[in-house]
């Protein structure tokens, strides 16, 4: 039987035409991800409080949630500031280095009342991490942007829920 290439042709179009507009959607989406954690269900619940009490302003930046939805996650601005409730104590944190002073990349401080682990990436991200708090928070602030103006507006809600003590 001979093949109706017109037919033929107009599927084949239509495919590709599916596909380009899946693919031009997919790659526009400039909407920010975050790993979700699982802690256990103490801290789980200290992060839901957490999330209640989180300003809708950080830094000037509206609240943006990031993908997946999870009361362990939130977002300011896109991907300019992401917050994770938590998770697991980063390895620098009980580096000795860190807590001497000698290690460039990280360096332990406190904003307003809240203690943190301060890391610098090479990708102009800046991880601060509590310290000293029954649940790890992390916040990643993106863009080479200064990080203080964000430990600032976070750190009320973190006092507030988030008691102090060591994380499990």
């Amino acid at each position: 039987m001979p093949v109706n290439s017109s037919r033929h042709r107009h599927a084949v179009l239509s495919a590709l035409a599916v596909l380009i507009t899946v693919a031009g959607c997919s790659s526009a989406d400039d909407s920010a991800s975050a790993a979700v954690p699982r802690p256990d269900a103490k801290v789980t619940e200290l992060c839901q409080n957490l999330d209640e009490a989180l300003p809708a302003k950080v830094d000037g930046e509206s609240r943006d949630d990031p993908e997946p939805a999870s009361e362990l996650t939130a977002g300011w601005g896109g991907v300019a500031i992401i917050l994770r409730c938590g998770v697991e104590r980063p390895p620098k944190m009980t580096d000795p280095r860190v807590a001497n002073g000698n290690d460039a990349d990280a360096v332990p401080g406190g904003v307003n009342g809240v203690d943190w682990l301060m890391e610098t990436r090479g990708d102009d991200v800046q991880r601060f991490t509590t310290a000293n708090r029954e649940a790890y928070v992390e916040v990643e602030v993106a863009d080479g942007r200064d990080g203080t103006g964000v430990l600032i507006d976070l750190a009320p809600a973190l006092k507030k829920t988030i008691p102090e003590g060591i994380a499990p």
